[in-house]
C-alpha cells in the first residue's frame, strides 16, 4: 500500500484527503498534519490521523510520499524538509513564489533522489483534454489562435489570496493552470508575454489579468482570468486554418466548425448586412461549411496521484515534471516583470 501524509488540512488539504481514501486499494492516508490544531481535530473527527507536529509527521517511517497543501510562501521550506526526511513531494501550485526557489528545490531533489511534482490536476480536466484532442488530431487544421479562460463575478475570497506575500492574486491561482496547459500542449518555446494585470476590487494583488502568450511557431495564446465579469466569454475558442472549435464552460457544451470541399464564390459588389455595407465580414454561405461536435472524453483527475505513485516504483515517467513546472514559473515571473514595465517582454522559455 503507498502510505501518504498530508501537510496542510485548509480547502485543498481536506480535497486531496478525501480524493486518496476514495482509492483504498491503491494509496493508504497515514494521517495530516496543520500548524492550527483546530484543523487537525477536524481531519481527526473524520477518522483521520492527526499528527501534533511537522517533526512527528515527516519522522513516520511509513509515509512515502507528502502532499504540501499550505499558503503559497510556505511551499518551499516545506519541500526542502520533507526530501531532507527521506519524502518524495507532491506540492500544491503555484509551486513556488518565483522560478530561483523552484531551482533551489530542484537541486536539492536530485541531490537527495527525491521524486517531486506539482500537483497540476487541470491537466486531467475535460474540456482541456476536448481541446488538445483536436489540435492533435488537426480537426481544424494548424492553429494559430488559442483562447482560455476562466471568468466569475463573485471577486476573490477573502483568505490567502488577497495576500500578496502568501502568494496570493489570480495569475497564482486559476493562471498558473491555464499557463500550465497550454505550455503542456503547445510544443514551442515560448518568446514573448505581454500582461495587463487589474485590482479591480482588492488592492495589492491581481483579481483579473489578460495575459498574450507568442510562440515561436507563430501560434499567439490569450491566458485571461476574471473574477468580476458577470456574462461570460466561451472557456476555450481556438482558431484554425481550417476552421474553429469553442468550448462554451466547464459543462463541456460546444462545437467545430469548418471549412468544407466546397469552393467558396465571393458576391459580387458590395453586401448589404447587420454590420453594413461589407464583403469581408458578410456571413459565410452555410453550404461551405460543415458543424461536428466535440469529441467524447473520459477522464479522472485521480491518475495524477497514479502517475506519482508508479513513477515512483519505475513503472511509468512522470507526466507533471519538475522541469515543466520550472518553464511556468519563468513564464509567470515575465508576467510580472511585463505587467510591471507595461510592456511585451522577450523571452527564450
Amino acid at each position: 500500500m503507498y502510505e501518504i501524509g498530508i501537510i496542510g488540512y485548509g480547502g485543498m488539504g481536506s480535497w486531496h484527503a478525501k480524493s486518496i481514501m476514495a482509492m483504498p486499494e491503491e494509496f493508504h492516508l497515514a494521517g495530516v498534519y496543520d500548524i492550527n490544531p483546530k484543523k487537525t481535530e477536524a481531519a481527526m473527527e473524520k477518522g483521520l490521523k492527526g499528527y501534533d507536529t511537522l517533526e512527528e509527521l515527516l519522522s513516520d517511517a511509513l509515509i512515502q510520499t507528502v502532499i504540501i497543501a499550505t499558503p503559497n510562501n510556505f511551499h518551499k521550506e516545506l519541500s526542502i524538509k520533507a526530501m531532507e526526511a527521506g519524502k518524495n513531494v507532491i506540492c500544491e501550485k503555484p509551486v513556488m513564489m518565483c522560478a530561483a526557489d523552484l531551482e533551489d528545490v530542484i537541486a536539492v531533489s536530485k541531490k537527495l533522489g527525491r521524486q517531486f511534482s506539482v500537483h497540476q490536476n487541470r491537466r486531467w480536466d475535460k474540456d482541456f483534454l476536448i481541446i488538445k484532442q483536436i489540435i492533435e488530431e488537426g480537426s481544424i487544421g494548424k492553429p494559430f489562435y488559442i483562447e482560455s479562460r476562466v471568468q466569475g463575478s463573485k471577486g476573490v475570497p477573502g483568505d490567502w489570496r488577497c495576500i500578496k506575500e502568501a502568494g496570493g492574486g489570480m495569475l497564482l491561482d486559476w493562471g498558473v493552470h491555464l499557463i500550465d496547459q497550454i505550455m503542456w500542449m503547445v510544443k514551442s518555446p515560448v518568446t514573448e508575454i505581454y500582461a495587463h494585470l487589474l485590482s479591480v476590487k482588492f488592492p495589492g494583488v491581481d483579481d483579473n489579468f489578460k495575459l498574450m502568450m507568442r510562440f515561436e511557431n507563430g501560434l499567439s495564446a490569450l491566458v485571461e482570468v476574471d473574477t468580476y465579469t458577470f456574462i461570460n466569454l466561451p472557456r476555450w475558442h481556438v482558431s484554425g486554418d481550417k476552421g474553429t472549435a469553442q468550448v462554451d464552460g466547464f459543462e463541456c457544451t460546444g462545437q467545430i466548425v469548418r471549412a468544407n470541399t466546397v469552393e467558396m464564390k465571393w458576391e459580387e459588389g458590395i453586401v448589404y448586412t447587420a454590420a453594413g455595407p461589407t464583403r469581408t465580414m458578410a456571413p459565410r454561405p452555410e453550404e461551405t461549411i460543415e458543424r461536428f461536435p466535440l469529441p467524447e472524453i473520459e477522464t479522472d483527475a485521480k491518475d495524477y496521484y497514479r502517475n506519482f505513485k508508479e513513477a515512483d516504483e519505475g513503472t511509468a515517467d512522470l507526466i507533471v515534471t519538475s522541469e515543466q513546472a520550472l518553464r511556468v514559473m519563468k513564464v509567470l515571473d515575465a508576467v510580472f516583470e511585463s505587467a510591471q514595465k507595461g510592456a511585451s517582454v522577450s523571452v527564450n522559455i
